[in-house]
């Protein structure tokens, strides 16, 4: 009947706005949560081997580092014995690229991974000012360190040191080739001294300013993965077992702060700083923010040493634990390095008490060359240009007893500095810009348009649904029926927008809005 034709278009129109509006809710919804799972995903971040991007780039560094070292060669040593002023040129730069590589992975029950991190060190001619063969003078650490460690015993003892040195013909400087320097040379005064003094020396080899560096690890390192907490991702649990150090004066000093120095948490902001530490340096350190910038089209904070890092405790209490200390500017690490008299500063004495530079000629400071930084991808805490920058001195002065100190003023002597630099570019950046920028970017468009298309869709239903409502249904606009043979007998009937298709003894559906059976026409 009539009737029951406007009861089961009624049906339709109620079923298809009810069933249309949930339907659309449901997308934009899910899609809203797809969206915010891509655009905050920490734990595609987490040292996962699942996370093939990250994990991989964590285990084998794929970034391209390098070690830029560079020679203070000094031109007067003669004129240094006899208590004038040293004047050096700097040689160089000799480029090594350094490989780095993770081994013995070892993931614990309580979030943490242990390994151990090896590092090789191959020169590199075509990137370099010279070649290792190249000869320079700098100041002997095995005599003129030995004589500063030695100048409170007793006088007899002093003078059977100098008769040592005399024997193994070791004078107050070496003139020797840069890739002995670096990587160690034959000395029998080592040999001596390992052999009667075992432990006076870092090394039982050759021995060479970076010699304990290559092809060896920087201890077991274990940190956390970030699976429980991702604010906790790379930071160091415990360093060869221990979870503070024991060479410093004060407990804040003896703190093992921050990552191992290749990557931080993420979603960092402008109050954050950057801990990490370091064996090398045997002490935490930490940078701050300076300014933000652009590389590659990928947002980045950079990271700056702040003057108090080398600061004595004169000047900023926090740093009386890492004393004894002279001038600020200069870090005292005889404490880890068999008690030489060994200081680390900034290349040229940056940031340096400006008394140091009226020491030595030949220095000259600059923020550009010589100040260290770290720039960061601030939502992930991937480093994006890294250039750490530090500079080897010898604390020398004259040692009655030991002739080969002659007249030396004391003088904090520079010998050499280096810096490690690794930058991502290539296919890595490329990979890094497409998937932590464009695609957020992208995602974050589509999320709005989504929103507004399910918003505008679900209003246009509700509209229907209201005009249906309130405009009565009382009329056909048109109906065509035919007969056909059996069970194909067809009824059309037309309701403004919403068609029903009524076949007999046959269930349809359309959108999923499921007809009703009937048998009964009335024309």
């Amino acid at each position: 009947s009539k009737s029951t034709n406007l009861k089961v278009s009624t049906y339709f129109v109620h079923r298809t706005s009810c069933r249309t509006e949930r339907h659309l809710y449901s997308c934009v919804h899910m899609f809203c949560m797809v969206v915010k799972s891509l655009l905050s995903s920490p734990q595609n971040l987490v040292i996962d081997p699942k996370n093939e991007m990250s994990y991989t780039m964590w285990k084998d560094v794929p970034v391209p580092f390098f070690m830029t070292v560079y020679f203070f060669n000094v031109l007067n040593p003669t004129e240094v014995l006899a208590g004038e002023k040293p004047m050096v040129e700097q040689r160089g730069p000799y480029v090594y690229r350094k490989r780095i590589q993770k081994q013995n992975i070892t993931f614990h029950p309580n979030h943490t991974v242990s390994y151990l991190e090896y590092r090789s060190y191959f020169f590199e001619p075509s990137m370099s000012v010279g070649n290792e063969s190249d000869v320079v003078t700098i100041p002997n650490m095995l005599v003129l360190g030995a004589a500063v460690m030695m100048e409170n015993l007793p006088f007899a003892v002093r003078l059977m040191i100098s008769t040592t040195f005399k024997t193994f013909k070791e004078g107050p400087f070496l003139t020797k080739s840069v890739g002995k320097l670096m990587w160690g040379y034959d000395s029998k005064l080592v040999d001596f001294l390992n052999k009667w003094l075992p432990g006076m020396l870092p090394s039982t080899g050759k021995f060479g300013l970076f010699a304990e560096f290559n092809n060896s690890n920087t201890g077991l390192f274990t940190i956390h993965t970030g699976e429980d907490d991702i604010r906790l991702i790379h930071k160091v649990d415990s360093w060869n077992g221990m979870t503070k150090l024991t060479n410093w004066k004060t407990p804040q000093c003896n703190m093992i702060n921050g990552t191992a120095g290749q990557m931080w948490p993420p979603f960092m902001t402008k109050e954050s700083t950057l801990p990490f530490y370091s064996p090398d340096a045997c002490r935490s350190l930490e940078l701050v923010y300076q300014r933000e910038g652009i590389m590659e089209g990928i947002p980045l904070y950079r990271y700056v040493a702040p003057k108090t890092l080398f600061a004595n405790g004169s000047d900023y209490a926090p740093n009386e634990g890492f004393c004894p200390c002279r001038q600020s500017g200069l870090l005292n690490v005889s404490s880890c390095r068999s008690n030489s008299p060994v200081f680390i500063s900034h290349p040229h004495f940056y940031n340096a008490d400006p008394v140091l530079l009226d020491y030595v000629q030949g220095l000259q400071p600059t923020e550009d060359q010589h100040g260290l930084f770290i720039d960061i991808h601030p939502e992930t805490g991937v480093p994006l240009n890294v250039s750490i920058r530090l500079q080897l001195n010898l604390y020398m002065k004259k040692v009655s007893g030991i002739t080969e100190t002659g007249k030396i003023s004391e003088v904090m002597m520079p010998m050499m500095w280096f810096e490690e630099n690794g930058y991502i570019d290539g296919e890595i950046l490329t990979t890094f810009h497409t998937n932590l920028v464009l695609l957020p970017k992208v995602m974050v468009y589509m999320q709005y348009c989504f929103i507004v298309l399910g918003l505008a869709t679900i209003l246009g239903v509700v509209l229907l649904h209201y005009r249906k409502k309130v405009r009565p249904l009382h009329r056909m606009d048109g109906w065509m029926d035919g007969w056909m043979d059996g069970w194909e007998r067809v009824c059309l009937f037309k309701l403004d927008v919403v068609q029903v298709v009524v076949r007999e003894e046959r269930t349809w559906s359309f959108f999923g809005l499921h007809g009703m059976r009937t048998n009964q026409y009335d024309p």
